[in-house]
């Protein structure tokens, strides 16, 4: 497999993020289906920053199959709008990472969706762990704002 360091490298089914997907680790779920699967990020860069991932096993886009990227990129379609809303954001950042020099962390491809609000500042990528009490409030709102949609 094309690996996100740019060298040959296997997927690790153990990252946090496949641990989550089987359910080894907790997070705030927002939504889940076949396929994909949505969860707060636990150091958010703003209120309602919000992960999506594949099921499937992938480690970045060089190596997800065109079929899991297309899923998860309409997940992402299909829930930034509740995020925008439940967060009464004025926009919304989509961020994705390839690789440890574009800052990826979790060898696992994934999708940001970070609520963004006129004139407030970004909180550094993978920077301070948010409260676990706002993430769960947060999760919250997004989920009944995708119940609503």
């Amino acid at each position: 497999m094309a690996g996100g360091q740019g060298a040959l490298m296997s997927y690790d089914e153990n990252n946090v993020f496949a641990k989550i997907i089987r359910g080894e680790l907790p997070c705030h779920k927002v939504y889940e289906d076949d396929k994909t699967f949505a969860f707060m990020d636990i150091m958010p860069r703003a209120h309602g920053h919000t992960l999506v991932i594949p099921k499937d096993q992938a480690s970045d886009i060089f190596d997800v199959s065109p079929q899991t990227l297309f899923d998860t990129v309409g997940t992402v379609q299909r829930i930034a709008p509740a995020i925008r809303d439940a967060m009464e954001a004025d926009g919304i950042l989509i961020q994705q990472f390839n690789g440890t020099a574009a800052g990826q962390t979790v060898f696992h491809v994934h999708f940001h969706i970070i609520p963004r609000f006129e004139g407030v500042t970004l909180k550094p990528h993978a920077g301070d762990m948010g409260d676990p009490d706002v993430l769960a409030v947060n999760a919250e709102k997004i989920r009944a704002a995708i119940d609503a949609a």
